[in-house]
């Protein structure tokens, strides 16, 4: 099994986390000097994009696409859920990891981390939104779907919400998304990453 990443993105670093977690042996590759733009890298993501996972035959792009499949084909129900409206909140967690992470925590980030001109006050917004949403969630569980365990719903979202400090965005206001993050980190297999909020 081969991931291609960079350090420093988030999306990469969540498929790393479920590996790491899974405890699936792999290869990790850099593309380095605009290979992620090669015809060979094009060819396996059009895009262009980190993550990209290789598992013998199959190749995906998208990290929420590769949580979903090393959860459902590694990780068993714990991490991708059988039964349908468990698997349905999964799915509707990646699709905001997707959309309101994305546009709103991982945009700042972006921004002040990397020089990224964007629409700063619709990210902020975005991610006061986020927050208050997961915040109160996570009050009344430990884990965005309940239950004992985490799901790949909490990996897809755990990044971007972890770096929200590099994007000038406090965490103080949300114990029970700090409370989360924390449990996130201790668990087995868990991975750093520079930046990250730390309880």
């Amino acid at each position: 099994m081969k991931l291609y990443h960079f350090p420093l993105s988030g999306n990469a670093h969540k498929v790393r986390l479920l590996l790491s977690m899974l405890e699936l042996p792999h290869e990790l590759e850099v593309p380095t000097a605009g290979a992620h733009k090669s015809p060979a890298f094009l060819a396996l993501n059009p895009f262009g994009q980190v993550p990209v996972l290789i598992d013998g035959e199959v190749v995906i792009r998208d990290s929420q696409a590769i949580l979903a499949y090393l959860g459902q084909r590694y990780g068993g129900d714990s991490w991708w859920p059988q039964e349908p409206a468990r698997m349905a909140r999964v799915v509707a967690w990646l699709t905001t990891a997707a959309t309101e992470v994305a546009q709103g925590p991982a945009l700042l980030r972006l921004h002040h981390k990397f020089g990224r001109t964007i629409d700063l006050a619709a990210a902020q917004a975005r991610t006061l939104a986020l927050l208050a949403v997961l915040d109160a969630q996570l009050k009344a569980q430990r884990w965005l779907l309940s239950g004992a365990q985490p799901t790949v719903a909490d990996l897809a979202v755990y990044p971007y919400v972890a770096l929200a400090p590099e994007g000038q965005f406090d965490l103080e206001p949300y114990p029970a998304v700090r409370a989360w993050l924390g449990r996130l980190q201790a668990l087995p297999g868990h991975l750093d990453m520079p930046g990250t909020w730390k309880p």
